[in-house]
């Protein structure tokens, strides 16, 4: 049972392959994937080529290679904004973005413009990442956070997360506390109602689907802490947000 769930939530991370959805969907999925600081979600969505994902586009040129050099533009602006929602200084992410538009524009071949999507792409995502983290000071809470982040599909418990850091649990426990502002367990239950939430807003999963995903014990339950934590029931949420970026 444990490794079909785990074969669950991959395939939730790769449900871009096996689902058939708008454009506008996928592109708001994309854009949440790098501000959220998903690195792994964002280069499994960066290998459908940048050059080649153009149906679709407008024409914003006649030359194909200053048509793409446009649209890249566009999609660091775009990323550029959405970080500078989600936390990003905003001269911090505006700078970066004039970086990579200056690369793209020095740019001289329609593949080397590939390239460099994929690594502005991944380059914002860690970014990201490490602002969501940049309250830890100390080591094992920064590899508590990250395996948290890697094991959202389990039902992660202290006494696993201190084991991983060889810490005593009860050390852990004020340690982590006193680093994040909140407990453990707290921290580990606004991660899984972050991840239903793109789960609603970008899937076609049921809510009892994730539920079950997300190793919530009962969908009763996920729905109780879904709406203590957002306000919603699980359904509100994905009617009001389906196609939308969070």
């Amino acid at each position: 049972m444990k490794i079909e769930k785990e074969q669950i939530y991959h395939q939730y991370l790769q449900r871009e392959k096996e689902f058939i959805r708008a454009p506008y969907q996928s592109e708001f999925e994309f854009y949440a994937a790098v501000r959220s600081g998903d690195v792994d979600r964002v280069k499994q969505l960066c290998e459908e080529n940048f050059e080649g994902k153009q149906e679709g586009w407008g024409l914003l040129s006649t030359n194909p290679l200053q048509n793409l050099k446009y649209h890249f533009a566009i999609t660091v602006a775009m990323i550029a904004r959405q970080c500078i929602e989600g936390g990003m200084e905003l001269s911090d992410s505006y700078s970066l973005s004039d970086f990579y538009i200056r690369k793209a524009d020095e740019s001289k071949k329609a593949s080397d413009i590939t390239d460099l999507h994929k690594t502005m792409c991944v380059d914002y995502a860690k970014k990201m990442r490490a602002l969501r983290k940049k309250m830890i000071t100390s080591m094992p809470v920064a590899k508590a956070v990250d395996y948290i982040y890697d094991h959202l599909h389990t039902q992660i418990t202290l006494e696993e997360l201190a084991d991983y850091v060889k810490l005593n649990p009860a050390y852990f426990s004020r340690l982590f506390k006193k680093e994040m502002g909140i407990p453990v367990s707290t921290y580990i239950r606004r991660q899984k109602v972050e991840t239903a939430k793109n789960m609603l807003a970008y899937s076609e999963f049921q809510v009892s689907q994730i539920a079950q995903i997300l190793a919530f014990p009962s969908q009763s339950y996920f729905a109780e802490i879904f709406k203590k934590e957002t306000g919603f029931t699980p359904m509100e949420y994905k009617r009001n947000n389906l196609f939308k970026s969070n």
